[in-house]
């Protein structure tokens, strides 16, 4: 029964917005590797010497596509435990995206960083939701319901490894933000220009990440 109910869930998760959204929204899975390709080519582009402003626009875009499909699915209530695992895996990978567009989108306006450096903080974020789109695609894998070659419990069982690994997935994103951050405001003191950074990022009481 547990089974059959996570199946059925999951289904009515996945296709939330898919009348409105384009494919690429239509499988959370490949929407973050979508962002993750985009980024590659920003990091192509800072090591080739271009601007990398442009770039990352295209990343926005990808993310702006999937971010409807996440407030939607972030207005679905009521649902029974075990497939509210399933929900809230699916939004951790938001928060991912949501931390890497609003904290690189400042971090290129940060001229404390070289690009050479914003190539490489680029690509760590990429590996970061690289392994978090790999985790969701298992998550959706075990969900397969032609697959009978695992019990409730196993398929119960995987949920939660999964949600608790894009929870760290999730932490890790912020602890890299705010290491990036760091460095930028240690960078900032040297040069006697603090208040510049702190209206980029914010406070520690206002901080976004």
């Amino acid at each position: 029964m547990k089974l059959r109910i996570i199946i059925l869930l999951t289904g009515v998760l996945l296709s939330v917005g898919s009348v409105r959204a384009q494919w690429v929204v239509s499988d959370p899975s490949n929407l973050a590797q979508s962002i993750v390709n985009s980024t590659r080519q920003v990091v192509e582009a800072a090591q080739n010497g271009q601007t990398m402003i442009q770039n990352f626009q295209e990343t926005v875009k990808i993310y702006e596509q999937g971010k409807k499909y996440y407030d939607a699915l972030r207005s679905v209530n009521n649902l029974v435990r075990s497939a509210r695992k399933v929900q809230r895996s699916i939004l951790l990978v938001g928060e991912i995206s949501d931390i890497y567009v609003d904290g690189y989108r400042r971090m290129i306006a940060d001229d404390n960083f070289t690009a050479v450096e914003l190539a490489a903080i680029a690509a760590g974020y990429a590996r970061i939701i690289e392994e978090s789109a790999a985790e969701l695609k298992e998550l959706k894998d075990i969900v397969n319901p032609t697959d009978m070659s695992l019990t409730d419990k196993d398929r119960i069982d995987v949920v939660e490894r999964v949600y608790w690994a894009l929870y760290r997935h999730r932490n890790l994103a912020r602890y890299y933000t705010r290491k990036n951050i760091s460095i930028s405001m240690l960078r900032s003191r040297v040069r006697n220009n603090t208040e510049r950074v702190i209206a980029l990022y914010g406070t520690e009481e206002q901080r976004y990440w």
